[in-house]
């Protein structure tokens, strides 16, 4: 009878081991990790941190650096027309929608309606602080 012993306490093991990596690759799956453990650094500080990196590793001359920061500069400005362009139609887009849900409302609903957005509209305020 002793030699069933250490296959038996080997699969005991090899079951042990499977079912470790099984859960753990199920909490890895329900529980991915945050996709960053970092807080957001402002744009000033990344920036900063950009130039440093760029001057280090690529060797910039401070002319290049002056243009870098020129490109830079133009680059935050077409994204901040961009940005501001979407939200833009972003807000057509919602008034559109509230124009046609009042067409169909009746002269009563109309106040709820705006009740309804308003109270909607704070909520969402509030969970974006």
């Amino acid at each position: 009878m002793k030699r069933w012993n250490l296959p038996i306490a080997v699969y005991l093991f090899l079951v042990f081991v499977s079912g470790g990596v099984v859960g753990a690759l199920g909490y890895r799956m329900y529980s991915p990790p945050a996709a960053r453990s970092e807080q957001r650094v402002s744009p000033e500080v990344w920036r900063q941190q950009y130039l440093d990196e760029l001057r280090t590793r690529v060797n910039l001359t401070p002319d290049q650096v002056q243009k870098v920061n020129a490109i830079l500069d133009d680059i935050d400005a077409s994204f901040n027309q961009a940005r501001n362009q979407h939200h833009q139609e972003i807000e057509k887009i919602k008034e559109d929608h509230r124009a046609k849900l009042r067409a169909i409302l009746t002269p009563d609903q109309i106040p709820k309606y705006e009740q309804l957005r308003a109270e909607r509209d704070a909520r969402m305020k509030s969970s974006k602080k």
